[in-house]
């Protein structure tokens, strides 16, 4: 399992559907995953520290937590399944933890809003992450077995991770770090 940060918050050109990317800390391994724009929002404006004049779904869940005691301890983007991103969220309660299955949006929205740590399963990275090769800043495959054996991500592979296709053809090196919502770590 490895810690992760929220690098930044995008928009798809082609289909206007947002993308969180997940920065592995002190790599430049990148966890992207589709996310909902109520979602996308809910994060962004915990992230500029903007006041909604209502608190919104993720503010009630942390009020509610707060209220009875318990606290998030941390959160995990624990699986992929058929494009399918799951999430943990580990509260901890009356001296023990309890895991509560989520969705990586909702998980992170709430980890913004209790400042809990987030994390990712290594067997989600391997199957997900990308890795920008710092010379051409092209995507690279992430072979955390085999070593020093990365490469280009082939055609088969494009079309295997078909959910981030149009995100690692846009991303370059050049422009990581523009549109980061101000506040965001990474």
């Amino acid at each position: 399992m490895r810690e992760m940060s929220i690098d930044s918050i995008r928009v798809s050109l082609t289909n206007y559907q947002r993308v969180v990317i997940l920065k592995v800390n002190e790599t430049d391994r990148y966890l992207p995953i589709w996310i909902g724009p109520n979602e996308a929002d809910a994060i962004a404006l915990k992230l500029q520290d903007v006041d909604v004049p209502r608190p919104l779904t993720h503010d009630l869940l942390s009020s509610v937590l707060e209220a009875v005691g318990a606290s998030v301890n941390r959160i995990i983007v624990s699986d992929l399944t058929n494009d399918t991103f799951f999430a943990k969220i580990v509260v901890a309660y009356n001296d023990s933890t309890v895991e509560i299955d989520a969705r990586p949006s909702d998980a992170i929205a709430l980890a913004v809003r209790t400042k809990a740590p987030i994390f990712a399963e290594d067997e989600v990275l391997e199957k997900a992450s990308v890795e920008m090769d710092a010379e051409t800043g092209k995507a690279m495959i992430v072979n955390s077995t085999d070593g020093p054996d990365d490469r280009p991500l082939d055609d088969e592979e494009l079309r295997r991770l078909s959910a981030f296709t149009d995100f690692i053809d846009t991303l370059n090196l050049e422009d990581l770090g523009e549109d980061k919502p101000s506040g965001a770590s990474g």
